[in-house]
């Protein structure tokens, strides 16, 4: 039901866009969120946006460098990523909560999408 695409290599100082392609059911009510995975670290947050009001958050990590945001009438999320460091090299997921919370984490996903890796050279 949600189905993340887009990672790719990239060197240092470049830009992707991830997108985040949801189906099967209606996400209006629902928070969206990015997370991470490098290899042997845990998932970590990332980005978060209501489906229904477009409101945001960021990890301060990504803050300036990042930007999340959505397409109601593709029921798509993007995010997109400028500067890119090869300290953002990770598995990236997007995922959705029902849950009234001001930051998203782990605990509290619905759903995850499949990950996509990002791999940022120096």
């Amino acid at each position: 039901q949600l189905q993340a695409f887009g990672g790719g290599l990239v060197q240092a100082g470049g830009s992707l866009r991830l997108s985040c392609a949801a189906s099967g059911r209606t996400f209006g009510n629902y928070k969206m969120g990015w997370f991470r995975q490098a290899p042997g670290k845990e998932r970590e947050f990332v980005a978060q946006i209501s489906w229904s009001y477009g409101t945001t958050d960021y990890a301060d990590f990504v803050k300036g460098r990042f930007t999340v945001s959505r397409d109601n009438t593709k029921n798509t999320v993007y995010l997109q990523m400028n500067s890119l460091k090869p300290e953002d090299t990770a598995v990236y997921y997007c995922a959705a909560t029902s849950r009234y919370i001001l930051r998203i984490n782990v605990d509290v996903i619905d759903y995850w999408g499949k990950g996509t890796q990002v791999t940022v050279s120096s």
